[in-house]
């Protein structure tokens, strides 16, 4: 049988210290990674990093207007100023940032799912249009001096609402709780009784997980995906026509500088503040019906019927707050492409370590 190896000592019983490693050899652990394998990690995951890092810096700057959009669709005030000065006078400055923490979290998860989605959607896309029609769209986007075609159009649009549909089942329970605690002191406000709505005054300076609680304690687990269907259409098309108008406009300002990078800063910042733009326009009144569906929700005790608004694009009224709702949309997308593109390239840029 071998002999026991002896722990070693010094000679007064106590254990012999460790002898130092000299501080020019390398440490290495399991659970250290090495400069090679932290540059190889985030170039493999270049998309999901820019996606969340530019999320939280462009959802934080336009979330004030944000906040007073979704107060504009709600309930109606004479114009924006109307609606800032209100939302001032009632609930201070900090008023603008309520419930900005769900939002935070969810608009940086989505985004990075919806663009890391988006991406291999594009590919998978291009790959089964090019099978058909003999060129692939991704091949023409990057041919120098090339034009939006149908095949690009298409795999875009495609991708985009692939990203969108799945971003959706992610994004409600977050855009939920984000809403009812912006217009948590307009629902308890609003109230037309003389008798206090325990319902509506229930939401009342909750912050944004004591709201989601609120909701459930209100609705159950499920209350928390309230107007998930109006959710789904409008991300659904409205992903499409986002990611077809950026890459779209993207390409053909690329053409008309006549430069060589298919991401230059000036054609992924005007790109990026359009595509914004033109998917709110068209998207806006599903929108705003699912915003009035989710604040009657909201205000609807449990297992009492719940009215359902009308999706109409010819009613003035479903275009409350678009204005607000543009200008935000035209700044955190110029904001969100810009860092976005900007990040990828530095990364993309960064030396393989020497062995």
């Amino acid at each position: 049988m071998p002999e026991m190896q002896k722990q070693s000592s010094n000679g007064d019983g106590s254990p012999q210290k460790p002898i130092a490693q000299p501080a020019n050899l390398p440490r290495t652990s399991a659970l250290i990674p090495t400069p090679r394998q932290r540059k190889h990690w985030a170039k493999q995951y270049r998309t999901e990093i820019a996606a969340s890092s530019s999320s939280l810096l462009s959802t934080f700057a336009a979330y004030p207007l944000d906040s007073v959009k979704t107060r504009m669709q709600a309930y109606r005030f004479k114009h924006f100023a109307d609606c800032v000065r209100h939302s001032y006078k009632t609930e201070g400055f900090k008023g603008f940032w309520r419930g900005c923490v769900a939002p935070m979290a969810s608009v940086t998860l989505v985004r990075t799912i919806s663009f890391s989605i988006y991406q291999k959607a594009k590919y998978s896309y291009s790959a089964a249009i090019g099978r058909i029609t003999g060129e692939e769209p991704l091949v023409t986007v990057n041919r120098p001096g090339s034009i939006p075609t149908p095949g690009t159009v298409l795999c875009f649009g495609a991708a985009g609402a692939t990203a969108g549909a799945f971003a959706a089942f992610i994004a409600c329970p977050f855009e939920l709780t984000k809403q009812a605690a912006q217009i948590s002191v307009l629902m308890a406000s609003s109230n037309k009784s003389s008798v206090d709505d325990p319902v509506r005054s229930s939401y009342q300076q909750k912050g944004t997980f004591g709201t989601a609680r609120n909701v459930i304690l209100q609705r159950g687990i499920m209350g928390l995906y309230s107007g998930f269907g109006f959710h789904l259409l409008r991300d659904t098309v409205g992903t499409a026509i986002y990611f077809t108008t950026y890459e779209s406009v993207k390409q053909l300002l690329v053409r008309f500088q006549g430069s060589s990078s298919p991401t230059s800063p000036l054609s992924v910042a005007t790109a990026g503040g359009l595509c914004g733009l033109v998917s709110w326009a068209c998207i806006y009144p599903i929108d705003s019906a699912k915003t009035h569906y989710q604040r009657n929700c909201l205000t609807t005790a449990k297992g009492q019927p719940v009215k359902i608004p009308r999706i109409q694009f010819n009613k003035a009224v479903m275009y409350r707050g678009l204005g607000v709702s543009m200008a935000r949309s035209c700044l955190i997308n110029t904001i969100f492409f810009s860092s976005f593109e900007f990040l990828k390239k530095q990364i993309n840029s960064l030396p393989d370590p020497v062995d």
